[in-house]
């Protein structure tokens, strides 16, 4: 199974959303869970945010039973050539590819450019434990018109509206 993960943070709670899938270009999702940790965030330090999110990813992933062949999250894999990210923090210590799919640019990332639909704006693709290309590959095969594919939308506005 394919499974992306967002997570949003409230002033009072944290919801981690976990939409996951069977193949890259499906238009709807085999699983769908939601998390609701109903206490406050810890405050966001610059430098740190790994710490911060880390938790919250794996006890999602820990909620998943089906065989987990790759993650997909909203952030960077890598921060520069040898800084890890998020996403390579995650694949260390699931063991799992992770393919980061970001809305902006970061500054030194090595990422891969995709443009999906009418959209002039890429998205930022990084990822660890498989190819950067066949991953950005793999974002550009996903289902939906738009920027964004239809089960990242899907996680990320189920990880808002709960």
């Amino acid at each position: 199974m394919i499974v992306a993960l967002d997570v949003q943070y409230g002033v009072t709670a944290v919801t981690t959303a976990v939409v996951g899938w069977l193949a890259w270009p499906d238009a709807t999702a085999a699983l769908e869970r939601v998390e609701r940790h109903a206490s406050p965030p810890a405050p966001y330090v610059p430098g740190a945010f790994v710490e911060r999110e880390l938790p919250y990813l794996r006890a999602a992933l820990a909620g998943v039973a089906a065989p987990i062949a790759t993650i997909v999250i909203d952030g960077h894999v890598w921060l520069g050539a040898d800084r890890k990210g998020l996403g390579a923090h995650l694949h260390d210590v699931v063991g799992v590819p992770v393919i980061g799919v970001a809305k902006n640019a970061f500054v030194g990332a090595p990422s891969l450019p995709v443009v999906r639909g009418d959209s002039a704006r890429p998205l930022h693709v990084t990822a660890a434990g498989l190819d950067p290309a066949a991953a950005a590959a793999a974002i550009a095969s996903m289902h939906g018109p738009y920027r964004l594919p239809t089960l990242l939308k899907r996680a990320d506005s189920l990880a808002r509206t709960r």
